[in-house]
């Protein structure tokens, strides 16, 4: 049993020296750039979006995720029988579009103008414009929108949204429409322990 052992043990000593031994003289080329320069957890070899901030909702490319704008709305403000004038009261209406247009800076919006059917309809394609436009320009000159994003149409009584011929059906009308389209391209934010739900005022 002893020479057993002992022959056992010199095979086994002889079968490892037998092994080839395979040195490296130099590092593996490294096909793939396996870095991530902006720490969003993409590798460089897949990153499309460089420069990612930091804690950003990305897909798998490093591309933060863009959202179609389309969001048309009424103004409520009501016009002077045959006048274009936005009165200060109304002010506030129009604001609202110049804070969504703030806060998504690629987006534009068309002002649509509409009128009742009282007077003829040339006369109040041309008053449907200087309401749009009056819209436009206050935009621009109290709410620092550029007026390069803003275009203005008035379409006169061709779309009315109350045909009963009643006073009130006119007043309805004579109305503003605000559409606002675009892209928002603010990064949205990974939720983390730290986050807070945002609270509307």
């Amino acid at each position: 049993m002893k020479y057993l052992v002992i022959l056992v043990a010199m095979f086994t000593t002889t079968a490892c020296s037998m092994n080839d031994i395979v040195e490296l003289d130099k590092p593996t080329k490294q096909n793939f750039d396996l870095t991530d320069m902006d720490s969003d957890g993409v590798i460089t070899a897949r990153e499309r979006c460089a420069g990612t901030i930091l804690g950003a909702s990305i897909d798998n490319y490093g591309c933060g995720k863009v959202i179609d704008i389309n969001h048309s709305e009424e103004l409520n403000i009501l016009f002077a029988n045959n006048s274009d004038v936005i009165e200060p009261q109304y002010y506030d209406e129009v604001e609202k579009i110049a804070k969504l247009m703030k806060k998504y800076p690629n987006t534009n919006v068309v002002i649509e103008g509409h009128c009742s059917v009282r007077g003829s309809y040339e006369l109040n394609l041309a008053l449907s414009q200087k309401r749009a436009k009056a819209v436009t320009k206050l935009l621009e000159t109290s709410f620092d929108i550029d007026a390069n994003r803003m275009s203005a149409v008035g379409y006169s009584f061709d779309r009315p949204i109350d045909t009963s011929g009643t006073p009130e059906a006119e007043e309805r009308n004579r109305r503003v429409i605000a559409s606002v389209t675009g892209e928002n391209t603010m990064s949205e934010m990974k939720w983390n322990i730290y986050t807070v739900d945002d609270l509307e005022e």
